[in-house]
């Protein structure tokens, strides 16, 4: 089958959907204060993918994805059951958990997955230069299987955030307020972290740990400094995610480096622009009401 617009369109069509699924939930998560919970979660799924290897000598497929899965699940519930004991913060809680799963993961794939196309390299950083090599043919139109994935996570968390936008804004806002009017932040809460943990399974194979956190927090992070209202926050933090994909890509066969990380590093470029941007307009203010307040 011949691909549909060529490798370079397959990688950065790849790289556009990863980052617009995972900066729509990336989005909601910093406004709620949980962004490292994207760092722990794309972080215990190693632990999932490499037990998952162990049992059935399976790299990819459903029961991967299941595997996986359930370890971001864990990962979410251990952290929880640790910050509800009152004993820990949520964050020191986090910073507990994720490091212990990771770390057991990455162990067993270096002692027992060496011969398999599973290694520490592929799940820090993904293998989005090679996602050509496996595609599907979906309404007559060749794509890497990951892609489409990927396409069907993206039109989920799309739905999510739409569907439940009245009930996230008021968990992330006023949680008290979301409990007294009955807009259940629980099961809000539940599957928002459900979805991300299934976005990071997807995104996992393609752009691995390090993109799938730069694209979850570095956009959301930047479009609260720029936006002033939650929906606009979302939609720029999709636009700046998919526009360092899009960027990404010419820059790494410009440079001779890992797409990945081109893609990565590209998410830090508008961020120092709306800090500079910031800074600066803090500076002007002050230079303004200064000469005020003396006369």
């Amino acid at each position: 089958m011949e691909l549909t617009g060529g490798i370079g369109f397959a990688i950065v069509l790849t790289g556009v959907l990863a980052a617009g699924a995972t900066a729509l939930l990336g989005s909601v998560l910093v406004v709620r204060g949980q962004a490292m919970l994207t760092d722990a979660i794309s972080h215990g799924i190693v632990l999932g993918i490499a037990v998952t290897f162990l049992v059935t000598g399976q790299v990819s497929g459903p029961l991967q994805l299941l595997g996986a899965g359930l370890a971001g699940f864990l990962t979410v519930t251990v952290t929880g059951a640790l910050a509800a004991s009152g004993r820990l913060k949520r964050d020191a809680a986090t910073a507990l958990v994720f490091p212990a799963f990771f770390a057991a993961g990455i162990l067993l794939i270096s002692l027992f997955a060496r011969n398999a196309h599973v290694d520490a390299h592929t799940v820090l950083l993904g293998e989005i230069g090679f996602v050509w090599l496996d595609n599907v043919r979906v309404l007559g139109l060749t794509l890497p299987r990951t892609a489409v994935t990927l396409a069907g996570v993206f039109a989920l968390n799309l739905a999510f955030v739409t569907l439940f936008r009245k009930q996230l804004e008021a968990a992330a806002f006023d949680p008290v307020l979301a409990t007294l009017q009955d807009l259940k932040p629980r099961l809000t809460t539940a599957l928002l972290l459900a979805l991300t943990s299934v976005t990071a399974v997807a995104a996992l194979d393609a752009v691995g740990v390090v993109l799938f956190v730069a694209f979850a927090i570095v956009p959301a992070v930047t479009a609260r400094l720029v936006s002033g209202s939650f929906g606009a926050m979302m939609l720029t933090s999709v636009l700046i995610a998919m526009a360092c994909a899009v960027f990404g890509y010419p820059l790494a066969v410009w440079a001779d480096v890992s797409i990945g990380g081109s893609m990565a590093a590209l998410t830090g470029v508008p961020l120092l622009l709306a800090l500079g941007a910031l800074l600066w307009r803090r500076r002007r203010n002050s230079r303004v009401t200064a000469p005020r307040q003396m006369s």
